[in-house]
């Protein structure tokens, strides 16, 4: 089973989920607007992708970031990224705790999925 870890109000996300109806492909969603994201999920990801990989530096969220509240480190990008998980790349999509894809490209996920 997958998971796609994201916000419902993103235009990347709801292509991505548009995308995966399309192609029948069954996924638990998880909002991190009403569910958050925990430590341990976060540093699980950070053994597979830096956190450079994992912060979305074109979002709002980040370019709105006072450059003093911008993450160093990994131990400063999870305490943000658990503050605000809007500024977390996405969709996140993660299968049997693998991190399988990061943000949407349709050609991306016709090589994961089809």
């Amino acid at each position: 089973m997958y998971t796609l870890y994201a916000i419902p109000n993103c235009d990347t996300v709801k292509k991505a989920r548009v995308w995966l109806a399309e192609h029948g492909i069954e996924y638990q969603f998880h909002d991190y607007k009403k569910q958050g994201i925990d430590r341990k999920t976060i540093e699980h990801w950070l053994t597979q992708k830096s956190w450079e990989d994992l912060i979305n530096r074109a979002g709002t969220t980040w370019k709105k970031l006072p450059d003093a509240e911008k993450p160093a480190n990994a131990g400063d990008a999870i305490t943000l990224m658990i503050d605000k998980p809007s500024v977390i790349r996405r969709p996140l999509i993660e299968s049997n705790g693998q991190l399988i894809l990061l943000g949407f490209k349709a050609d991306q996920y016709e090589e994961v999925f089809v």
